[in-house]
């Protein structure tokens, strides 16, 4: 499993606060990647995948804006 990490912005949040994995703004091939998952970045300020491991997290004073 890869450990990659990926540092995120507010703005890279989608309207619902998080993003989808595989993510082609960390590097990501989409044609050779595990099927897309949404992994809710604003409810902690982090997320793991769970086929790959990468985790995307909030940078250092960044706040997410979510609906919740």
């Amino acid at each position: 499993m890869s450990q990659n990490k990926v540092e995120l912005k507010a703005q890279d949040l989608n309207g619902h606060g998080g993003v989808f994995c595989p993510n082609p703004k960390a590097g990501m091939a989409l044609w050779s990647g595990h099927p897309k998952v949404f992994l809710d970045v604003a409810k902690t300020g982090s997320a793991k995948c769970p086929y790959c491991g990468t985790e995307y997290a909030l940078a250092a004073g960044e706040h997410a804006h979510s609906h919740h």
